[in-house]
């Protein structure tokens, strides 16, 4: 399939600058200021390294990002899914600037920069999973020609993309000063690890070799854990 490499500019220049004003509107309206400055160094952490990661991709592999331009699921129990975990997302996002209107959190400076650590972590782990598997669509599906990738983070847990999401979700909430936001980022977890679970199934039904992937390497998430 031959890319339009114009077109697919313009596309991840729209969403990258629509994902910007997205969540800025939804940390600093509910704040009620710009003097905000936990969501200012959160925001440097997710988008300064995502403008890198997109001009990478560009020059080295722009097939994977047409594939991460797909939003639609296939399959229902997926769709379910997405809209039970976008609800607690977007609720989530609204509470750190409200809790920091209202002082509701006492986060400390330092436990704050850990968590932007964390969540900067989270995102390499992520591009990490990008480099090594072309094939990781933002959607459940298998295409023609996709193979069982099981080198790089693979050969350690089956779905390190998740776990480097995870950690990106759960600690987003103290990277933004609030505690009461991990009410709604936490349940993210049992979301991610249905679509998980989800996804195991269908990729041992239609990827050729991942039911021996699965036998080899044993961990979904978590190294000796499970």
């Amino acid at each position: 399939m031959t890319i339009d490499l114009a077109e697919l500019k313009r596309k991840i220049v729209f969403r990258f600058i629509l994902a910007f004003t997205v969540i800025a509107i939804m940390l600093f309206l509910p704040a009620g200021t710009l003097l905000y400055w936990e969501a200012w160094v959160y925001c440097a952490v997710l988008f300064v390294p995502m403008l890198f990661v997109l001009s990478y991709f560009l020059r080295k592999d722009p097939g994977f990002l047409e594939r991460r331009m797909r939003l639609h699921e296939k399959e229902k129990r997926q769709e379910i899914i997405i809209i039970i975990a976008d609800f607690f997302f977007f609720i989530g996002f609204f509470v750190p600037g409200l809790d920091h209107r209202y002082g509701w959190s006492d986060v400390p400076a330092a436990v704050v920069i850990a968590a932007d650590v964390v969540v900067l972590s989270g995102y390499i782990l992520v591009f990490a999973v990008f480099r090594e598997n072309s094939y990781a669509s933002r959607i459940i599906e298998v295409e023609a020609g996709q193979t069982v990738v099981t080198t790089g983070p693979y050969a350690i847990v089956r779905h390190p993309m998740y776990l480097g999401e995870i950690l990106m979700f759960v600690f987003t909430p103290l990277a933004l000063g609030s505690y009461w936001a991990l009410v709604f980022f936490v349940p993210l977890v049992p979301m991610i690890v249905l679509r998980l679970l989800n996804e195991e199934d269908m990729l041992k039904r239609e990827l050729p070799g991942y039911k021996e992937y699965c036998q080899r390497t044993r961990y979904r998430l978590v190294p000796y854990l499970w």
